[in-house]
């Protein structure tokens, strides 16, 4: 079975091991200890802090193997991005360049850059090891965010965003990027791509264009992967629709991945989540649930078959209750999973 549960500080080495993993285009994951240190750090802050509005807070958790203590994932919810520094992305639409006296009538792409998401809540980091990826371990990775948004709905903004992985090859060679790299930045994209997973993005705003590009000046590679996710990361897409997350035509400034968004009242789990009361005792029900504690420094969620009643009381076994820290009486939230 595995626990979510807020990072510690003695996580530290699987974190790491987590984002040596992840691969090229992973960017909330550098290969960097003094950032990944200071994520756990802010992150333990976060957790304990008093929050009336979303602020800068960031919640890391992680996925624990409740039989040998590995951790095996990890994901993250930042309660506001762009506060701090700013926060790009491209938007695409379409302009339309006529004229009646030639009879002329084109239509075409265009990216223009912007900082649309500045203030919302990004849902990132969200990453199991590749041995792990069977059964519901994903959905709870994925879900569990949501059970504690909608248990401590004021620390996070009316809307959740999550940027997906773009389109590159083992080698971390990005179509899109390469387009750009030609033209504007003459620096390879993993480096790229490091620098603003530790924080230094200034060179965005300093080589970025900042007029709209026509899509169909870019190399044919280039506009090919355009709002197209990297194949390690179609299932956490498809977990995100799933939940109502839908792309509005916002792609990341370097590879071009698709941005997705939801009001968080309409989130799938958090619209039908409820609390209930505990009991505990042996029961022969088939039905999975992913329920949590309603703590926040001591969050706690698994996937495990549960059997609610009418009356809103839950009834779990004891394994169940011990892994959550719950005791008779206690509440949850849970949401069946289908």
């Amino acid at each position: 079975m595995l626990i979510i549960r807020p990072i510690t500080v003695a996580d530290y080495p699987a974190l790491m091991l987590c984002a040596e993993a992840s691969g090229h285009g992973f960017t909330s994951l550098p290969i960097n200890e003094t950032i990944l240190r200071a994520r756990i750090n802010h992150s333990q802050t976060s957790f304990n802090a008093t929050v009336t509005s979303p602020g800068q807070e960031s919640y890391l958790l992680v996925a624990v193997d409740s039989v040998s203590g590995q951790i095996v994932g990890t994901t993250a919810i930042e309660a506001t991005v762009g506060l701090d520094a700013p926060f790009y992305n491209y938007h695409l639409s379409t302009v339309t360049h006529a004229s009646r006296r030639l009879g002329v009538h084109n239509t075409v792409k265009v990216l223009t850059l912007g900082s649309q998401y500045t203030g919302e809540t990004e849902l990132c980091s969200l990453f199991l090891l590749p041995e792990w990826r069977q059964g519901i371990n994903g959905r709870l990775l994925s879900k569990s965010r949501f059970l504690l948004m909608a248990e401590h709905r004021q620390r996070f903004a009316e809307i959740a965003f999550a940027e997906m992985r773009g389109v590159s090859d083992e080698q971390g060679n990005s179509p899109f990027w390469q387009w750009l790299k030609d033209s504007f930045f003459s620096i390879d994209f993993t480096y790229a791509d490091y620098l603003t997973g530790i924080g230094r993005k200034g060179f965005i705003a300093d080589l970025m264009p900042k007029l709209p590009i026509y899509v169909n000046l870019l190399s044919k590679e280039a506009q090919a992967v355009i709002g197209q996710v990297h194949v390690d990361t179609r299932p956490a897409l498809q977990l995100l629709e799933q939940e109502g997350f839908c792309c509005r035509g916002y792609v990341d400034i370097f590879d071009a991945g698709p941005s997705v968004e939801c009001d968080v009242r309409n989130i799938e789990t958090v619209r039908h989540s409820q609390r209930c009361r505990v009991n505990i005792g042996e029961h022969s029900s088939e039905q999975y649930y992913l329920v949590s504690n309603c703590e926040l420094a001591g969050f706690r969620a698994v996937a495990a078959p549960l059997v609610v009643d009418s009356q809103g009381q839950v009834t779990m076994t004891a394994d169940i209750a011990t892994a959550l820290n719950i005791a008779i009486g206690d509440e949850v939230r849970l949401v069946a999973l289908s």
